[in-house]
């Protein structure tokens, strides 16, 4: 299907929390990220995918963790964007140590406010992408929206796509033969919603302090 025309201009960043680096296999949070920002670019959202283990996040709770960080970069392209989705395996029923350094890092958007008192990171819209082998997602999902929306986020109704597989299985849904229809048709839920949000939120701002 052709990508519909977006007036807005509107742009995606998604940041696949595997554990692995690109030059360590496929990630079946990359296949899920792909999903969802193929159903954004229906709405004709132009969206890249960064792999965030293939970057030197350092510890820390700023915007700058000093020499050799790869986070005040990370963290322009982010604020560059309208659209983040946050996308996360899960390990030991949590989101990976990956994704819990970006939410770390992300934590200082508390203090870095305009005149107005807004975070740098109003008026953009976050999303959820989470995958897994065990039944974890709604805990994974509620972790992600507390932390996203309290660093200044905005979350659409349904902002998560999901897969499950098996307890103790075997199979990723990077192995699947087909996407669940299911799991298409929340993606494109996602997408539809978020888009609808970030076009209102880039049109009317959230007000400022008195």
């Amino acid at each position: 299907m052709t990508a519909s025309k977006n007036p807005d201009g509107l742009t995606a960043i998604a940041l696949n929390a595997t554990l692995k680096t690109s030059t360590n296999g496929a990630s079946s949070t990359q296949s899920m990220l792909k999903l969802v920002l193929d159903q954004l670019a229906r709405h004709g959202v132009a969206g890249e995918i960064v792999r965030l283990a293939d970057h030197d996040i350092k510890p820390g709770v700023t915007s700058d963790e000093g020499e050799g960080d790869a986070w005040p970069e990370l963290r322009r392209r982010i604020l560059a964007a309208d659209i983040l989705i946050l996308g996360t395996p899960i390990w030991l029923g949590q989101p990976s140590s990956v994704c819990k350094r970006a939410l770390e890092r992300m934590d200082a958007f508390l203090s870095e406010t305009d005149d107005e008192g807004r975070m740098v990171s109003y008026g953009r819209v976050a999303a959820v992408a989470v995958v897994g082998n065990e039944d974890g997602a709604h805990h994974v999902s509620a972790e992600l929206y507390q932390a996203l929306n309290d660093v200044g986020f905005t979350l659409a109704p349904n902002a998560v796509a999901y897969w499950v597989g098996e307890a103790m299985g075997s199979v990723d849904f990077q192995d699947l033969q087909t996407v669940p229809d299911k799991v298409s048709s929340t993606a494109a839920m996602l997408a539809r919603n978020t888009v609808h949000l970030a076009r209102l939120l880039k049109d009317n701002a959230y007000p400022g302090e008195a």
